[in-house]
Protein backbone atom coordinates (compact mmCIF):
# COMPACT_ATOMS: atom_id res chain seq x y z
CA UNK A 1 0.00 0.00 0.00
CA UNK A 2 1.84 3.09 -1.20
CA UNK A 3 -0.12 5.98 0.12
CA UNK A 4 1.29 9.41 -0.54
CA UNK A 5 -1.83 10.97 0.92
CA UNK A 6 -2.56 9.84 4.45
CA UNK A 7 -5.99 10.23 6.06
CA UNK A 8 -6.39 13.37 8.13
CA UNK A 9 -5.41 12.80 11.73
CA UNK A 10 -7.79 12.97 14.63
CA UNK A 11 -5.52 14.17 17.45
CA UNK A 12 -5.06 11.69 20.28
CA UNK A 13 -4.10 12.63 23.80
CA UNK A 14 -1.46 9.91 23.90
CA UNK A 15 -0.24 10.18 20.30
CA UNK A 16 3.03 11.91 21.25
CA UNK A 17 3.70 11.33 24.96
CA UNK A 18 6.20 13.42 26.86
CA UNK A 19 9.38 11.74 27.96
CA UNK A 20 9.32 11.14 31.71
CA UNK A 21 12.07 12.83 33.74
CA UNK A 22 13.79 9.50 34.52
CA UNK A 23 13.45 8.07 31.01
CA UNK A 24 15.89 9.10 28.30
CA UNK A 25 14.45 9.67 24.81
CA UNK A 26 14.75 6.74 22.45
CA UNK A 27 17.29 7.22 19.68
CA UNK A 28 15.54 6.39 16.40
CA UNK A 29 17.25 6.16 13.00
CA UNK A 30 15.11 6.18 9.84
CA UNK A 31 17.30 4.48 7.26
CA UNK A 32 16.52 5.24 3.62
CA UNK A 33 13.79 7.35 2.08
CA UNK A 34 13.08 4.82 -0.68
CA UNK A 35 9.67 3.83 0.68
CA UNK A 36 6.99 6.52 0.54
CA UNK A 37 6.04 5.88 4.18
CA UNK A 38 9.46 7.19 5.26
CA UNK A 39 8.18 10.77 5.05
CA UNK A 40 5.24 9.88 7.30
CA UNK A 41 7.46 8.20 9.88
CA UNK A 42 9.93 11.09 9.95
CA UNK A 43 7.14 13.66 10.29
CA UNK A 44 5.58 11.71 13.16
CA UNK A 45 8.87 11.18 15.01
CA UNK A 46 10.55 14.51 14.36
CA UNK A 47 8.82 16.54 17.07
CA UNK A 48 8.26 13.84 19.70
CA UNK A 49 9.89 14.82 23.02
CA UNK A 50 10.48 11.13 23.81
CA UNK A 51 12.50 10.54 20.62
CA UNK A 52 15.83 11.71 19.23
CA UNK A 53 15.86 11.29 15.45
CA UNK A 54 18.47 10.84 12.78
CA UNK A 55 18.08 9.88 9.11
CA UNK A 56 20.29 8.51 6.34
CA UNK A 57 19.65 7.64 2.69
CA UNK A 58 22.95 6.67 1.04
CA UNK A 59 21.24 4.78 -1.80
CA UNK A 60 19.64 8.01 -2.99
CA UNK A 61 22.52 8.38 -5.45
CA UNK A 62 21.18 5.39 -7.40
CA UNK A 63 17.65 6.79 -7.76
CA UNK A 64 16.46 8.72 -10.85
CA UNK A 65 17.41 12.38 -11.02
CA UNK A 66 13.81 13.56 -10.77
CA UNK A 67 13.27 11.86 -7.39
CA UNK A 68 13.94 13.97 -4.32
CA UNK A 69 15.78 11.84 -1.79
CA UNK A 70 18.84 12.01 0.41
CA UNK A 71 19.85 15.20 2.18
CA UNK A 72 17.47 17.47 0.19
CA UNK A 73 14.52 15.30 1.26
CA UNK A 74 15.65 15.36 4.89
CA UNK A 75 15.91 19.14 4.72
CA UNK A 76 12.36 19.34 3.35
CA UNK A 77 11.21 17.29 6.33
CA UNK A 78 13.30 19.22 8.82
CA UNK A 79 15.09 16.08 9.97
CA UNK A 80 18.74 15.60 11.06
CA UNK A 81 20.71 13.74 8.39
CA UNK A 82 23.98 11.86 7.99
CA UNK A 83 25.43 10.63 4.73
CA UNK A 84 26.02 6.95 5.53
CA UNK A 85 24.49 4.09 7.46
CA UNK A 86 27.82 3.70 9.26
CA UNK A 87 27.44 7.21 10.71
CA UNK A 88 23.87 6.45 11.73
CA UNK A 89 24.91 3.27 13.55
CA UNK A 90 27.89 5.02 15.16
CA UNK A 91 25.34 7.44 16.66
CA UNK A 92 24.04 4.51 18.71
CA UNK A 93 20.36 4.15 17.80
CA UNK A 94 18.02 2.20 20.07
CA UNK A 95 15.63 1.74 17.15
CA UNK A 96 16.07 1.50 13.39
CA UNK A 97 13.21 1.95 10.92
CA UNK A 98 14.12 0.36 7.59
CA UNK A 99 12.55 2.07 4.56
CA UNK A 100 14.98 0.94 1.86
CA UNK A 101 14.08 -0.78 -1.38
CA UNK A 102 12.67 -4.23 -0.59
CA UNK A 103 15.67 -6.11 -1.96
CA UNK A 104 17.95 -4.12 0.38
CA UNK A 105 16.06 -4.85 3.61
CA UNK A 106 18.22 -7.82 4.57
CA UNK A 107 21.54 -5.96 4.66
CA UNK A 108 20.16 -3.04 6.68
CA UNK A 109 18.33 -5.27 9.17
CA UNK A 110 21.39 -7.46 9.71
CA UNK A 111 23.49 -4.34 10.33
CA UNK A 112 20.90 -3.05 12.79
CA UNK A 113 20.88 -6.36 14.66
CA UNK A 114 24.67 -6.33 14.85
CA UNK A 115 24.43 -2.81 16.31
CA UNK A 116 21.93 -3.99 18.92
CA UNK A 117 19.06 -1.86 17.61
CA UNK A 118 15.41 -2.92 17.56
CA UNK A 119 13.98 -2.94 14.03
CA UNK A 120 10.75 -1.86 12.37
CA UNK A 121 11.04 -2.98 8.74
CA UNK A 122 8.84 -1.91 5.87
CA UNK A 123 6.82 -4.55 4.08
CA UNK A 124 7.31 -6.96 2.49
CA UNK A 125 9.91 -8.09 5.00
CA UNK A 126 12.17 -9.20 2.14
CA UNK A 127 12.01 -10.27 -1.50
CA UNK A 128 13.14 -13.84 -0.78
CA UNK A 129 12.01 -16.20 1.94
CA UNK A 130 15.60 -17.11 2.82
CA UNK A 131 16.43 -13.45 3.38
CA UNK A 132 13.51 -13.03 5.77
CA UNK A 133 14.61 -16.14 7.65
CA UNK A 134 18.13 -14.72 7.97
CA UNK A 135 16.77 -11.41 9.27
CA UNK A 136 14.70 -13.14 11.94
CA UNK A 137 17.64 -15.33 12.98
CA UNK A 138 19.95 -12.31 13.26
CA UNK A 139 17.50 -10.34 15.41
CA UNK A 140 16.83 -13.37 17.61
CA UNK A 141 20.57 -13.93 18.12
CA UNK A 142 21.08 -10.25 18.98
CA UNK A 143 18.10 -10.19 21.35
CA UNK A 144 16.39 -7.32 19.51
CA UNK A 145 12.79 -6.92 18.39
CA UNK A 146 11.85 -7.21 14.72
CA UNK A 147 8.47 -5.85 13.61
CA UNK A 148 6.98 -5.76 10.11
CA UNK A 149 5.29 -2.48 9.14
CA UNK A 150 1.64 -3.36 8.55
CA UNK A 151 -0.25 -0.23 9.66
CA UNK A 152 -3.71 -1.46 8.62
CA UNK A 153 -3.46 -3.99 11.46
CA UNK A 154 -3.96 -1.00 13.79
CA UNK A 155 -7.13 0.36 12.20
CA UNK A 156 -10.17 0.61 14.52
CA UNK A 157 -12.23 -1.11 11.83
CA UNK A 158 -9.99 -4.18 11.89
CA UNK A 159 -10.00 -4.21 15.70
CA UNK A 160 -13.81 -4.33 15.60
CA UNK A 161 -13.82 -7.14 13.03
CA UNK A 162 -11.27 -9.11 15.01
CA UNK A 163 -13.35 -8.69 18.15
CA UNK A 164 -16.42 -10.05 16.39
CA UNK A 165 -14.53 -13.08 15.08
CA UNK A 166 -12.88 -13.76 18.44
CA UNK A 167 -16.27 -13.53 20.18
CA UNK A 168 -17.76 -16.07 17.76
CA UNK A 169 -20.27 -13.57 16.36
CA UNK A 170 -19.59 -14.77 12.80
CA UNK A 171 -19.52 -18.44 13.71
CA UNK A 172 -16.91 -20.47 11.84
CA UNK A 173 -15.07 -18.35 9.28
CA UNK A 174 -15.59 -19.90 5.85
CA UNK A 175 -13.74 -17.39 3.71
CA UNK A 176 -13.72 -13.89 2.39
CA UNK A 177 -12.65 -11.36 -0.19
CA UNK A 178 -9.89 -8.79 0.17
CA UNK A 179 -8.96 -5.89 -2.06
CA UNK A 180 -5.88 -3.70 -1.98
CA UNK A 181 -5.99 -1.47 -5.03
CA UNK A 182 -3.97 1.65 -5.68
CA UNK A 183 -2.39 3.88 -8.26
CA UNK A 184 0.70 2.64 -10.03
CA UNK A 185 3.49 3.94 -7.75
CA UNK A 186 4.85 7.32 -8.81
CA UNK A 187 7.83 9.26 -7.49
CA UNK A 188 9.73 6.11 -6.50
CA UNK A 189 10.62 4.23 -9.68
CA UNK A 190 11.98 1.17 -7.86
CA UNK A 191 8.45 0.08 -6.90
CA UNK A 192 7.91 -1.07 -10.50
CA UNK A 193 11.37 -2.70 -10.79
CA UNK A 194 10.94 -6.44 -10.09
CA UNK A 195 14.55 -6.80 -8.94
CA UNK A 196 14.37 -4.10 -6.27
CA UNK A 197 10.72 -4.53 -5.32
CA UNK A 198 10.50 -8.31 -5.54
CA UNK A 199 7.59 -8.06 -7.96
CA UNK A 200 4.83 -5.63 -8.85
CA UNK A 201 1.29 -5.19 -7.62
CA UNK A 202 1.22 -8.73 -6.25
CA UNK A 203 4.25 -8.23 -4.01
CA UNK A 204 3.16 -4.71 -3.10
CA UNK A 205 -0.44 -5.38 -2.07
CA UNK A 206 -1.11 -9.03 -1.18
CA UNK A 207 0.92 -8.82 2.03
CA UNK A 208 -1.38 -6.26 3.69
CA UNK A 209 -4.46 -8.45 3.30
CA UNK A 210 -2.45 -11.57 4.18
CA UNK A 211 -1.38 -9.90 7.43
CA UNK A 212 -4.98 -9.15 8.43
CA UNK A 213 -5.94 -12.75 7.70
CA UNK A 214 -2.93 -14.02 9.64
CA UNK A 215 -4.13 -12.12 12.71
CA UNK A 216 -7.81 -12.87 12.17
CA UNK A 217 -7.59 -16.62 11.57
CA UNK A 218 -4.55 -17.53 13.63
CA UNK A 219 -3.74 -20.11 10.96
CA UNK A 220 -1.12 -20.48 8.27
CA UNK A 221 -1.91 -20.55 4.58
CA UNK A 222 -1.60 -24.05 3.13
CA UNK A 223 -2.30 -23.49 -0.59
CA UNK A 224 -2.13 -20.56 -3.00
CA UNK A 225 -3.17 -20.02 -6.60
CA UNK A 226 -2.58 -16.79 -8.54
CA UNK A 227 -2.87 -15.14 -11.94
CA UNK A 228 -1.46 -11.77 -12.99
CA UNK A 229 -1.23 -9.57 -16.07
CA UNK A 230 0.11 -6.24 -17.34
CA UNK A 231 -3.00 -4.98 -19.07
CA UNK A 232 -3.06 -1.87 -16.88
CA UNK A 233 -0.19 0.53 -17.70
CA UNK A 234 1.12 -1.97 -20.23
CA UNK A 235 2.20 0.85 -22.53
CA UNK A 236 4.33 2.55 -19.85
CA UNK A 237 7.99 1.52 -20.30
CA UNK A 238 8.74 2.48 -16.69
CA UNK A 239 6.44 -0.28 -15.41
CA UNK A 240 8.31 -3.58 -15.64
CA UNK A 241 6.18 -5.71 -13.33
CA UNK A 242 2.66 -7.08 -13.10
CA UNK A 243 -0.01 -4.44 -12.56
CA UNK A 244 -3.03 -6.67 -11.95
CA UNK A 245 -3.46 -9.83 -9.97
CA UNK A 246 -5.94 -12.18 -8.33
CA UNK A 247 -4.78 -14.52 -5.58
CA UNK A 248 -6.72 -17.38 -3.94
CA UNK A 249 -5.51 -18.52 -0.51
CA UNK A 250 -6.57 -21.60 1.44
CA UNK A 251 -5.94 -21.64 5.20
CA UNK A 252 -5.33 -24.60 7.48
CA UNK A 253 -8.83 -24.47 8.94
CA UNK A 254 -10.40 -24.56 5.48
CA UNK A 255 -11.17 -20.87 4.95
CA UNK A 256 -10.89 -19.74 1.32
CA UNK A 257 -9.99 -16.11 0.58
CA UNK A 258 -9.59 -14.24 -2.71
CA UNK A 259 -7.42 -11.11 -2.93
CA UNK A 260 -7.51 -8.47 -5.69
CA UNK A 261 -4.08 -6.82 -5.57
CA UNK A 262 -4.09 -4.53 -8.60
CA UNK A 263 -2.62 -1.13 -9.41
CA UNK A 264 -6.01 -0.23 -10.87
CA UNK A 265 -6.77 3.23 -9.48
CA UNK A 266 -6.57 5.90 -12.23
CA UNK A 267 -3.70 8.39 -12.02
CA UNK A 268 -6.22 11.24 -11.82
CA UNK A 269 -8.12 9.81 -8.85
CA UNK A 270 -8.29 12.09 -5.79
CA UNK A 271 -6.76 9.49 -3.48
CA UNK A 272 -4.12 6.76 -3.71
CA UNK A 273 -6.51 3.81 -3.38
CA UNK A 274 -7.77 1.67 -0.53
CA UNK A 275 -8.16 -1.67 1.17
CA UNK A 276 -11.27 -3.68 2.03
CA UNK A 277 -11.88 -7.05 3.62
CA UNK A 278 -15.12 -8.99 3.66
CA UNK A 279 -15.30 -12.00 5.99
CA UNK A 280 -17.98 -14.67 5.63
CA UNK A 281 -18.83 -17.06 8.43
CA UNK A 282 -21.53 -19.56 9.29
CA UNK A 283 -23.13 -16.90 11.48
CA UNK A 284 -22.83 -13.77 9.38
CA UNK A 285 -20.85 -11.51 7.06
CA UNK A 286 -18.89 -8.36 7.89
CA UNK A 287 -16.98 -5.99 5.60
CA UNK A 288 -14.48 -3.35 6.63
CA UNK A 289 -13.12 -0.38 4.67
CA UNK A 290 -10.38 1.17 6.84
CA UNK A 291 -9.70 4.07 4.45
CA UNK A 292 -13.34 4.69 3.56
CA UNK A 293 -14.05 7.45 6.09
CA UNK A 294 -14.17 10.57 3.95
CA UNK A 295 -16.01 13.63 2.73
CA UNK A 296 -15.98 13.92 -1.04
CA UNK A 297 -17.64 15.84 -3.82
CA UNK A 298 -16.97 18.46 -6.47
CA UNK A 299 -15.51 21.93 -5.91
CA UNK A 300 -14.23 24.79 -8.09
CA UNK A 301 -17.48 25.07 -10.01
CA UNK A 302 -17.75 21.32 -10.36
CA UNK A 303 -14.40 20.98 -12.14
CA UNK A 304 -12.33 19.47 -9.33
CA UNK A 305 -13.02 16.44 -7.20
CA UNK A 306 -12.47 16.91 -3.48
CA UNK A 307 -11.57 14.10 -1.10
CA UNK A 308 -11.05 14.68 2.61
CA UNK A 309 -10.17 11.54 4.54
CA UNK A 310 -10.53 11.49 8.29
CA UNK A 311 -9.94 9.09 11.12
CA UNK A 312 -6.96 7.65 12.95
CA UNK A 313 -3.46 7.93 11.48
CA UNK A 314 -2.50 4.27 11.21
CA UNK A 315 1.22 5.00 10.90
CA UNK A 316 1.05 6.89 14.21
CA UNK A 317 -0.76 4.03 15.94
CA UNK A 318 1.76 1.51 14.61
CA UNK A 319 4.76 3.58 15.67
CA UNK A 320 3.29 4.09 19.13
CA UNK A 321 2.82 0.32 19.53
CA UNK A 322 6.37 -0.44 18.39
CA UNK A 323 8.06 2.18 20.56
CA UNK A 324 6.03 1.06 23.56
CA UNK A 325 7.15 -2.53 22.97
CA UNK A 326 10.78 -1.41 22.79
CA UNK A 327 10.43 0.38 26.12
CA UNK A 328 8.60 -2.44 27.89
CA UNK A 329 10.24 -5.46 26.27
CA UNK A 330 6.91 -6.76 24.94
CA UNK A 331 6.85 -8.58 21.61
CA UNK A 332 5.44 -6.31 18.89
CA UNK A 333 2.81 -7.53 16.49
CA UNK A 334 3.02 -8.09 13.60
CA UNK A 335 6.50 -9.39 14.26
CA UNK A 336 9.15 -10.72 11.92
CA UNK A 337 7.61 -14.18 11.82
CA UNK A 338 4.34 -12.66 10.65
CA UNK A 339 6.30 -10.93 7.91
CA UNK A 340 7.81 -14.29 6.96
CA UNK A 341 4.43 -16.03 6.80
CA UNK A 342 2.96 -13.31 4.59
CA UNK A 343 6.05 -13.36 2.38
CA UNK A 344 5.60 -17.11 1.91
CA UNK A 345 2.09 -16.43 0.58
CA UNK A 346 3.55 -13.96 -1.96
CA UNK A 347 6.31 -16.38 -2.95
CA UNK A 348 3.76 -19.16 -3.49
CA UNK A 349 1.57 -16.82 -5.53
CA UNK A 350 4.54 -15.89 -7.72
CA UNK A 351 5.38 -19.57 -8.21
CA UNK A 352 1.76 -20.21 -9.18
CA UNK A 353 1.93 -17.44 -11.80
CA UNK A 354 5.09 -18.92 -13.31
CA UNK A 355 3.45 -22.35 -13.57
CA UNK A 356 0.37 -20.97 -15.31
CA UNK A 357 -1.91 -20.67 -12.30
CA UNK A 358 -1.32 -24.06 -10.71
CA UNK A 359 -2.11 -24.53 -7.01
CA UNK A 360 1.05 -24.27 -4.89
CA UNK A 361 1.14 -26.08 -1.56
CA UNK A 362 3.00 -24.41 1.28
CA UNK A 363 5.25 -26.53 3.46
CA UNK A 364 3.91 -26.97 6.97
Amino acid sequence: MNSTTQPAVVPSADATPDATPDEAPLRVAVLSFAHVHAASYVSLLRDRPDVELITADPDAATSPADEVRGRPFAEQLGAPYVDTYAEAFAWGPDVVIVCSENARHRDVVLAAAEAGAHVLCEKPLATRVEDAEAMIAACDAAGVQLMTAYPVRFSPEFATLRGLVDAGALGTVLGGTGTNNGKVPAGRAWFTDPELAGGGALADHVVHVADLLDALLGEEAVAVRAVTNRVLHGDDPRVRAETGGLVSITYAGGAEVTVDCSWSVPDGAPTWGGLTLQVVGTGGTVEIDPFGARVDGLVAGGTQQAWLGFGANLDALMLEHFLDCVRTGATPGPDGRTGLRTLRVVAAAQESVVTGGAVVRLAS
